[in-house]
């Protein structure tokens, strides 16, 4: 047992009600089980509780053992003074007078919701429940991933708020910063995003024009322009960039690029020519976004091939065979996914302008789901995964719900809990509480 679940089952009044009294063999009776505290304090907040004839206001502390509260001290604390009952799962002081009720559970929770959630805490597979998420309901799947989606998005908008107070609340800058960490994808995002963080907007606009330039600047400032070069054009690069770090005093980055365990398109040296290929190509990256309708636009303004030098390569110093090296639609998507996507929802977002929210989803559902090893175990299981909407709440759910085993959070978890418990659950509960406790918790 944990205290969790003690919060959850009281919080859905998951016991049996049949001859209800206290520890102390008062009848008592339920009119609301409080609101959930996340914050210090009790953990039910202005529960409303009939002992005997007398009705109780005031809040509900829970814990597993009675004498945890002695544990935690809280005799000595004055956000307990208000406390009316406390509830445990095990009153291991059974003959210990308190001026607080206690109210134990251990002997009236239903053994099948206990069974349950115990599988599932104990359950290695992809995810907890996964041989019955086939038996909830359309419905409230459909309104699960609408706040999967919902958190998803305040949480990418968290990083583009904190890019945005390290700028100073310059957008341009702060979507250079999100565009280049989210170049160097999963391997790469650390070396790039600090890369993007030593040449700011300002700098790079100076030589939009001049693609050699953008292209020294990008590779220096990474460390790939170090040592000895037999072509050409990487020992012009090198030159370029020596004189405009001395120029401008420039730092190259600290964190190396890494090569391994990606294919030769994903290569940093690949990506870092498309990158430099995309200023070269854009006057104002977050102004265009800002002001463009179509996603097709945005597709096609992401749309760019590296330069001529990269046709005949993946790295410096090694040819390759001709294959021009253009920006792919799954990288573009991408791209759009958790760049573009998340800095105009941030944009709407805290200047409150629906219009930018809208257009955020609405392009995100446009775009063809992620196909990765997440959204692959969830198809495996039967969950619906048709546009990127879909794909980003079931990424939202696996890393935050279900690998943390937060089954009790979950919609999905507590509609299997439900049906597991064999009791009934009062209407003016259910209604008053279900919503408040999935959007606090």
């Amino acid at each position: 047992m944990t205290e969790r679940l003690l919060q959850y089952l009281w919080q859905f009044q998951y016991f049996n009600k049949d001859g209800r009294v206290l520890d102390n063999g008062d009848a008592f009776q339920v009119i609301h089980p409080g609101r959930y505290n996340t914050n210090q304090g009790p953990d039910f907040l202005e529960a409303k509780i009939k002992i005997e004839n007398t009705l109780w206001v005031g809040h509900v502390e829970l814990h597993v053992r009675t004498s945890d509260w002695f544990r935690h001290a809280h005799q000595f604390d004055r956000n307990y003074d208000n406390v009316v009952l406390h509830v445990v799962w095990e009153n291991d002081l059974p003959n210990r007078e308190s001026r607080i009720p206690v109210f134990s559970l251990q002997s009236k929770v239903p053994a099948m919701l206990l069974s349950q959630y115990e599988h599932w805490m104990n359950n290695p597979g992809f995810i907890a429940c996964g041989s019955q998420v086939q038996d909830v309901s359309r419905i409230i799947w459909f309104s699960w991933r609408e706040r999967l989606l919902a958190e998803r998005m305040q949480r990418k908008s968290a990083t583009v708020f904190s890019f945005l107070l390290q700028t100073n609340q310059h957008w341009e800058e702060t979507f250079w910063w999100l565009l280049a960490r989210n170049f160097g994808a999963v391997l790469n995002f650390e070396p790039f995003e600090a890369l993007a963080k030593t040449l700011p907007v300002t700098l790079l606009a100076r030589y939009k024009n001049q693609l050699p330039k953008l292209e020294a600047l990008l590779f220096g400032q990474c460390r790939l322009l170090e040592g000895d070069f037999e072509e050409d054009y990487p020992a012009m690069l090198q030159r370029e960039y020596l004189h405009l770090k001395a120029k401008y005093k420039l730092q190259p980055v600290k964190q190396a690029v890494h090569f391994l365990r990606t294919r030769p398109v994903n290569f940093p040296t690949v990506r870092l020519a498309q990158l430099a290929m995309l200023l070269h190509c854009s006057n104002h990256l977050f102004a265009f976004i800002k002001d463009t309708v179509r996603l097709n636009d945005i597709k096609e303004w992401l749309s760019v091939t590296a330069s001529s030098f990269w046709d005949n390569h993946y790295t410096f110093n090694k040819a390759s065979v001709h294959r021009p090296k253009k920006l792919g639609s799954q990288m573009i998507d991408t791209v759009i996914i958790n760049s573009v996507v998340p800095v105009l929802f941030a944009y709407g977002l805290l200047h409150n302008e629906e219009l930018f929210k809208n257009r955020a989803l609405n392009w995100l559902d446009e775009l063809e789901p992620e196909t990765n090893s997440v959204t692959n175990g969830y198809a495996e299981l039967g969950v619906v995964n048709k546009s990127a909407c879909d794909s980003q709440a079931l990424l939202e759910l696996k890393s935050h719900y279900c690998d943390a085993r937060k089954c009790l959070d979950c919609a999905v978890g507590n509609a299997l809990l439900k049906r597991s418990a064999a009791v009934e659950t009062p209407v003016s509960t259910a209604r008053l509480t279900r919503d408040e406790f999935l959007i606090s918790a």
